[in-house]
């Protein structure tokens, strides 16, 4: 009796480093069905896996809240740290001096970053320390029941009908003032602009600085919130379309170079900003503020890359710290001896 060939199973798409996408995913989220938080995830798996990020050098790093659960969903053989809430930074800060050769990936919320945890974020956007900050802002405390958080627009109101009265923190423009030297705002709806942005914060050596609005289904998706799906697809307007090329292909998309600005980031890569309405330099640190503050009193949420700066040292860079991870070096180097300690204390005579 013949018997049926069974027609061979096509081999998994594997990435430059010869990895699968499954190697990039993390445990099933635990989050609300629909949360903005799980689209982000996606498109953090995506931009890893299509960038050819090795995860077992990548050290994700959050703090308290549902944004902070987020990291369990994405890089599964990454190190993880869940720091204390809205000390995140600080965590980062002592990790990459130990090692700069991890690559750090910090996730935050509006409530984390913007109000318990602003300190610590003034601090590491003045530092340029190399780290993508990803805050997953949705207006509200998801974790707490839905109240307002710093982030919450003037007028924005809760499920209840309160409004809110007090003005919001605008974390892009902080961080550009502040010295982070990428700054950009996304929804995470757009996953084509999202994904863009994430690629070029992965290739920029600095602070970048990803503000994406993220709203929550449960207690601000409904009339009256500034930061639900509805209102934010209706009031989004770009200020570029973003397209991005990895240092490992040739610039081949088709673009005008009279309407078209080519970044070139610290690995090689390119980011490739197609003007839409308006002739924006995201070089002019000026510039992005005043974008930022026209929009804000348009009542529109502006997205795209806000500001980036390629030349400005890291926080590593000015340290000038040696290059081997600080566990590594021997007793030699890291325990200077007795006549080393007592030439300083002579100086100090």
């Amino acid at each position: 009796m013949a018997t049926t060939a069974v027609p061979a199973s096509p081999a998994a798409k594997t990435n430059r480093i010869g990895l699968e996408i499954v190697q990039y995913k993390g445990n099933k989220s635990t989050l609300c069905a629909g949360c903005g938080h799980n689209a982000i995830s996606e498109r953090i798996i995506e931009a890893c896996f299509e960038m050819g990020v090795e995860p077992h050098r990548v050290a994700k790093l959050s703090g308290i809240g549902c944004s902070s659960k987020s990291p369990a969903y994405f890089l599964n053989s990454a190190y993880g740290v869940n720091a204390v809430h809205g000390r995140m930074p600080s965590v980062a800060t002592g990790a990459l001096l130990a090692n700069h050769h991890l690559i750090a990936l910090g996730v935050s919320g509006d409530g984390d970053t913007a109000s318990i945890g602003i300190g610590q974020f003034v601090h590491l956007m003045r530092r340029n320390l190399p780290i993508l900050y990803v805050i997953e802002d949705n207006g509200v405390y998801g974790l707490t029941k839905g109240q307002f958080s710093a982030t919450a627009d003037v007028g924005s109101k809760l499920k209840t009908g309160v409004a809110n009265d007090l003005p919001p923190i605008d974390t892009c423009a902080l961080a550009i003032q502040l010295g982070a030297t990428y700054v950009a705002r996304s929804f995470s709806g757009d996953k084509k602009q999202l994904l863009a942005l994430l690629k070029g914060a992965l290739a920029h050596h600095g602070t970048s600085m990803l503000d994406v609005i993220s709203p929550c289904v449960t207690f601000n998706d409904h009339e009256g919130s500034t930061k639900s799906y509805s209102y934010v697809k209706d009031h989004d307007e770009p200020i570029a379309d973003v397209s991005f090329v990895p240092f490992f292909e040739d610039i081949s998309v088709e673009y005008d170079p009279g309407t078209t600005t080519d970044i070139t980031l610290h690995d090689g890569s390119h980011l490739l900003l197609r003007k839409l309405a308006t002739d924006y330099d995201p070089t002019n640190k000026g510039e992005a503020l005043r974008a930022l503050t026209e929009a804000h009193d348009k009542g529109e949420i502006v997205t795209g890359l806000f500001y980036v700066d390629t030349e400005r040292p890291s926080f590593i860079d000015l340290l000038n710290v040696v290059d081997e991870p600080l566990a590594t070096l021997p007793e030699s180097k890291v325990r200077p001896p007795k006549e080393v300690l007592d030439q300083v204390m002579q100086s100090l005579m």
